[in-house]
Formats: C-alpha cells, sequence, structure tokens
C-alpha cells in the first residue's frame, strides 16, 4: 500500500507499512506461536488475510485549524495539524463526506478546539459506515454551548449527505487526551446504524465499541459460528459480548444463550438484533461480565470470551477452572494477555488456533482459540 503521507513523514501509525504483506502475517504467526511455546496446542490454522487498504470502516479526526479551514486528522509530534482525509486505509466513501463537512464547521459557527489555548468547541469527528451504505457521525463537543447552532445547521448537512443515517454530539468537557465523554446527545431520530454480516443483522450506537475491519470481523464471527457447530453443545455465555456479533452468530433455535457486556448502548444494539432474528432463548443484560460469571453456581457447556486487552484475568480464569465449562471460545485482541490466561486454565487443552489480521501494516491482530476440558468434552 502507498501512503504519501507515511513517506513525507507525516504519519507512522501503519508502523508496519514498509514490510511487504506476507512477512507481516509470518512475523505475526511467528509471534503467535513463541507465545503459546509453552502449551501443548493440537492445529494452527491458517491466518485470515485482509484487505491492504479501504477497510477500516471508522475514522477518528482530530479537529484543528480554524473554522473557515478547518483541518481534519491528527496533531503530530511537534504540534503541528496533520491532514489524513486522504488516508489510504479508509473507503473512498469517507473523502467526499470531508469534504461537504469542512464548509459546514463554518455554516454551523463549530470552532475547532485549540489544545494550547484551551479554547474552541468542536474536538474530534468520528464518521463510520457500515457496509450497507448508512453512516454514523459523532461531533464531539467541549461543551453543549453551541449545541443548538449545531441543530440550526444540521438540515443543510442531511440534504447534502443523505448517507448520515445516525448523528450525535458527545460531550467531553475536560481538557485531557480523552476521546469522548460519557453524555450523547441525539440529533437525529434513530441512533442505531444498522449493518449485516453473514446474514446476521447487527446494530452499531454511537457509544458502542464495534470491529473497525469489517471483512475479517465478518470471517472471525463466521469461524466462530462453524467452531461452535461442530460442538455437541446447546447451552453457552458469551462474556464480553458487545453487540452480541459472537453470540448472534453461534446461536441456534435451540440454543440457550446469554450474552454479557458493561455497555448499555452495546447490549441495546445486542437485543435489537435477537429481537429481529426472534431468537426466544437469547437474552443480553449489560452487566459487569466476570461479577456475572463467578455469582453463578452453574455454567453453561461453552463460555465464549472476547475481552478486552487486558484479558479475562486470574479470577475468572479460576472460577472457569474451578466450574469447568466442557468448552471454552477465547477471541483476543492481545495475544499475550491471552496466553497468560491460558496458562492459568491448566485443566484445558488447546484444540485448535487462527490469526485474524484484522490491522495490516501494525504488530497489532486478533486471534480465536478453542479450549476443550482435558478428560471430558470432545
Amino acid at each position: 500500500m502507498y501512503c504519501a503521507l507515511y513517506d513525507a513523514g507525516r504519519c507512522r501509525s501503519c508502523q508496519w507499512l514498509e514490510k511487504p504483506y506476507p512477512q507481516q502475517l509470518s512475523e505475526k504467526q511467528s509471534l503467535l506461536e513463541q507465545l503459546l511455546s509453552q502449551t501443548a496446542v493440537a492445529e494452527y490454522l491458517p491466518p485470515v488475510t485482509s484487505p491492504l487498504q479501504g477497510f477500516r470502516n471508522k475514522a477518528k479526526m482530530v479537529v484543528s485549524g480554524s473554522v473557515e479551514r478547518p483541518i481534519f486528522g491528527m496533531m503530530a509530534r511537534d504540534g503541528e495539524a496533520v491532514d489524513l482525509c486522504d488516508c489510504p486505509l479508509y473507503p473512498a466513501s469517507f473523502a467526499p463526506v470531508f469534504d461537504v463537512l469542512k464548509p459546514f464547521i463554518a455554516r454551523a459557527g463549530l470552532t475547532p478546539y485549540n489544545v494550547a489555548r484551551q479554547r474552541g468547541e468542536l474536538k474530534f469527528l468520528l464518521l463510520t459506515e457500515s457496509s450497507q451504505g448508512g453512516m454514523m457521525l459523532r461531533f464531539v463537543l467541549r461543551s453543549t454551548r453551541k449545541l443548538e447552532q449545531l441543530r440550526a445547521a444540521l438540515p443543510w448537512l442531511q440534504q447534502q449527505l443523505p448517507q448520515l443515517k445516525v448523528i450525535s454530539a458527545n460531550i467531553q468537557p475536560v481538557h485531557m487526551a480523552i476521546l469522548e465523554g460519557e453524555e450523547e446527545i441525539a440529533l437525529t431520530p434513530d441512533q442505531a446504524l444498522a449493518e449485516c454480516f453473514n446474514q446476521v443483522p447487527l446494530y452499531i450506537r454511537p457509544q458502542s465499541f464495534f470491529q473497525t475491519n469489517p471483512q475479517v470481523a465478518a470471517d472471525l464471527y463466521a469461524t466462530a459460528r462453524d467452531w461452535v457447530a461442530e460442538l455437541p453443545v446447546t447451552s453457552m455465555w458469551d462474556l464480553f459480548c458487545g453487540v452480541g456479533g459472537f453470540g448472534l452468530h453461534c446461536a441456534t433455535p435451540e440454543m440457550q444463550l446469554t450474552g454479557i457486556e458493561i455497555n448499555a448502548e452495546a447490549i441495546a444494539c445486542a437485543q435489537q438484533s435477537a429481537e429481529q432474528l426472534g431468537l426466544d432463548k437469547v437474552s443480553f443484560a449489560a452487566l459487569d461480565s466476570t461479577r456475572f460469571a463467578t455469582s453463578h453456581e452453574q455454567v453453561p457447556q461453552l463460555v465464549l470470551v472476547n475481552p478486552p486487552r487486558r484479558g479475562i484475568g486470574a479470577e475468572l480464569c479460576a472460577y472457569l477452572s474451578e466450574m469447568a465449562p466442557d468448552y471454552i471460545l477465547y477471541s483476543s485482541c492481545n495475544p499475550t494477555t491471552m496466553a497468560q490466561d491460558i496458562a492459568r486454565l491448566a485443566d484445558y487443552a488447546v484444540s485448535r488456533v487462527q490469526l485474524f489480521d484484522m490491522f495490516p501494516h501494525t504488530a497489532h491482530f486478533e486471534v480465536l482459540t478453542l479450549l476443550i476440558k482435558k478428560g471430558g468434552a470432545t
């Protein structure tokens, strides 16, 4: 992938850009196998590859410059603004949106936030696209002071960009490098962006997490579905479930499934999908996954975990070791903490492992691992 910003030394987010893609995959696979070298792995499946450009469905843009000439991108270490509108990781559909948003900022009177002076209102623009064609736009503001001006200017923006199905304002008043605040103000009646992977309807709400590489994410969910379909299970938990991508793919009319996620917005998305699919035995709740699990004296046959980068941790590992579900399906965005967790699950054998290259041109990747209770399930 050619990137003029990288060649000019303006952006180094894609730290592995100069490595040929086969080398990137090889190094990631080697790292994964090294991290699991103290564990007997029955099978490594070939890595799942990604498109090399245009694969990101989300742009997180720092807004700087002036209200007449805003700059969307990031701040370099020297404090200079870097325009990322032409970043080749974004699909071609993003550039025309950015072109319209620049004059819109002047129309709405949204002065870009100046970090050094701690003045201005508009801090970030967050743009997400669904593979179904719709988009979600979030304005991250310092306060509600310009909110009515923003509302008044929106009809022009929606006329120019009818693909904007969901628009909101997030209020982030703190002078820190925090992407968003707790308060979200809806600016359109609909606050759920429709998505669909593998004929499974999914929804993205402003404050819910969603994978940024939809093609690889769809492959990841489909693989989990296929692995679970091979197992003799009719009950499962989907812990750290997000918008329910894994559970909704694995669910069948017979499957008793409970999905748990701390983020209430994500749970609202998961519940909407389950209702649409007519899955009567599937339920979702906004709770802490570890507290939910450890409060139960019985476990289902399968526990699926998809934790944040910190992993599931010692407490949940100890609980799973004691309660001994037949199967654990572990999806990880941090193979280092996954390997630490697997080492704690000494009563489980690693049946298969597969790398999913969710983040090309970087050292990061996702992993799916199936663990089977030793001496029990097959």
